[in-house]
């Protein structure tokens, strides 16, 4: 079972996505909290497989609890989960450390397949932040810079390498991304290794925000 702190600052949120986490049968609710600092608080104590944060909370902020919750209970995978898709949000959200970012308007099956990623080290954006995250480099005045940039990079990659990389930008495991082309855990341990560092980017979000603007998939999704 994959143990879930979920905090949030409104009661119905909180009986609402544990309802769905519970009904998926693999997950489960350990502890919730009413705010940020209570959020930290109980991380700490049950040490859980992933906090699920909002972003706005009173005391403290999802986004600063995510950043203390990393840095004090390493082993346990952050997701925000956020009505706000604010870019500003998503990208202090993943360099604080934050690996899934979740709309609460989300499809039910997208919460448990974000929760399900994060908790076996992968990483999930929402396709609607996906999508928004892409978006708003359109809009600015190197656009096209940035998808040829992303192409430039990805094209240094072995074919194995971009194939390992889409499948990070999926949101996969690197157990999943080993079933799936049949290797040993460890080899695509290496090839995502190799792909962060060949990209030059700090983790599996940033490297899936790449692989969206080098168009390996699209962010619609």
């Amino acid at each position: 079972m994959i143990r879930v702190l979920l905090a949030d600052d409104e009661a119905m949120i909180r009986a609402g996505v544990s309802a769905i986490l519970a009904g998926s049968g693999e997950t489960e609710v350990v502890a919730e909290a009413a705010d940020g600092r209570e959020a930290v608080r109980l991380a700490q104590a049950h040490r859980p497989d992933v906090a699920l944060l909002d972003i706005r909370m009173p005391r403290l902020d999802g986004l600063a609890a995510a950043e203390e919750i990393v840095r004090t209970v390493p082993r346990t995978a952050v997701a925000m989960l956020t009505t706000f898709s604010e870019q500003a949000y998503v990208a202090r959200a993943l360099s604080d450390g934050a690996t899934g970012f979740l709309l609460k308007s989300g499809d039910p099956y997208e919460l448990i397949a974000g929760v399900r990623a994060v908790a076996g080290g992968g990483a999930f954006l929402s396709p609607k932040v996906a999508r928004y995250v892409v978006d708003s480099g359109r809009r600015d005045s190197d656009r096209l810079d940035r998808e040829t940039a992303a192409r430039a990079r990805v094209a240094e990659l072995s074919p194995r390498e971009r194939e390992v990389l889409a499948l990070v930008g999926t949101g996969l495991s690197n157990p999943e991304i080993a079933a799936r082309l049949h290797l040993v855990e460890g080899t695509v341990k290496a090839y995502v290794s190799a792909v962060l560092d060949r990209l030059g980017v700090r983790n599996r979000v940033q490297a899936a925000i790449v692989a969206y603007e080098a168009g390996l998939m699209d962010p619609q999704g």
